[in-house]
């Protein structure tokens, strides 16, 4: 009988493999270092890093799949907390499902099956290659879950800077600079500003579309769609990532989302998930959708579309890093 995933996610179609459930636990220590165990030799991804856990057997829960494989593969004593993220992801011979969830535990880590295992300091967990299952788990861990795009500024360029910062004060910490419609000289200095505003406030930013400015004001860079099938674009983002910021991407579909990850973007985001107000008429892919998408790349995405900071748990639920918005998040 083939298993299936939790509900909410996408059922494999005839000729995409097996469909496996697998749960996975963030395990802290006293300093805060997070336990990752190496797949050993004669299984899949064999060297690679991973979050420690195992597949749900027919009739377990996922707290209690983790529990056993936790104890039978570390021989700890583990109880499921708050639920961090669940990443489908598509390999070639079968449909994953890796649901990771914060663990309490008692006892010492052991590999009880001969795998090497690390305490790793949360900011190293870029450093430890892994299976495309586990990538977003580290970028849920270390990243922001919600990514504010800010509205185009009406007249009043002092409003739309405290609008800027109330949203920074209400916790935004990545921020995407657009403006459509704005003249350059007034754009540039307005941006600049908020560039300021981000920077007191300790959030990311990038700016949209314009490769020039990004490098002027020495913050990251987010590509329109368009952007990614430009054949020069690569050699356009080369100095912005040389110099450790972030690129993004807007994305529609598969083939986009292929782009931003050959592109090696730092994240994503994906959508319309619902009909907008900016787009009426539009039918959004809604969360199977978005979760049929998601698991074809390894990239951290955000769901866009209609969407507020209550959605950031159902998005984790569909493996999204959680929502962008302009309206969602503009007037917290």
């Amino acid at each position: 009988m083939q298993e299936q995933p939790p509900p909410g996610l996408p059922l494999p179609s005839q000729g995409e493999g097996k469909s496996i459930h697998v749960v996975a636990g963030v395990i802290r220590d006293a300093k805060g270092r997070i336990l990752l165990a190496r797949r050993t030799q004669g299984r899949d991804l064999a060297g690679l890093w991973e979050f420690p856990g195992g597949k749900v057997e027919p009739g377990e829960t996922p707290e209690d799949a983790l529990t056993r494989e936790l104890h039978e593969e570390l021989g700890i004593e583990a109880v499921s907390g708050e639920a961090v993220i669940r990443v489908p992801q598509q390999y070639p011979d079968k449909r994953l499902v890796l649901d990771v969830r914060h663990v309490a535990f008692r006892g010492v880590p052991k590999g009880l099956d001969g795998q090497a295992l690390v305490w790793a300091p949360l900011h190293r967990l870029v450093d430890y290659p892994m299976p495309p299952a586990d990538r977003p788990v580290v970028a849920a861990l270390l990243q922001p879950d919600r990514y504010l795009i800010t509205p185009t500024p009406g007249a009043d360029d002092a409003g739309w800077l405290a609008g800027l910062q109330a949203a920074l004060a209400a916790g935004v910490r990545r921020v995407q600079l657009r403006a459509p419609g704005c003249a350059p000289a007034r754009w540039a200095e307005l941006a600049e500003q908020a560039v300021a505003l981000c920077r007191e406030a300790d959030a990311e930013v990038l700016v949209n579309g314009d490769a020039g400015l990004a490098a002027t004001l020495g913050i990251g860079l987010h590509l329109r769609a368009l952007q990614l099938r430009d054949a020069a674009i690569a050699g356009s983002i080369e100095s912005i990532r040389a110099s450790g910021q972030p690129v993004a991407a807007s994305c529609h579909d598969a083939e986009e989302q292929a782009l931003a990850e050959q592109l090696g973007c730092s994240f994503a985001i994906l959508g319309p998930l619902r009909e907008t107000p900016t787009h009426p008429g539009q039918a959004g892919i809604g969360w199977q959708g978005f979760a049929r998408l998601r698991e074809q790349v390894s990239l951290p995405i955000y769901a866009i579309g209609g969407l507020g900071v209550g959605d950031i748990i159902e998005a984790r639920a569909h493996g999204a890093q959680g929502i962008a918005a302009i309206r969602g998040l503009w007037n917290p």
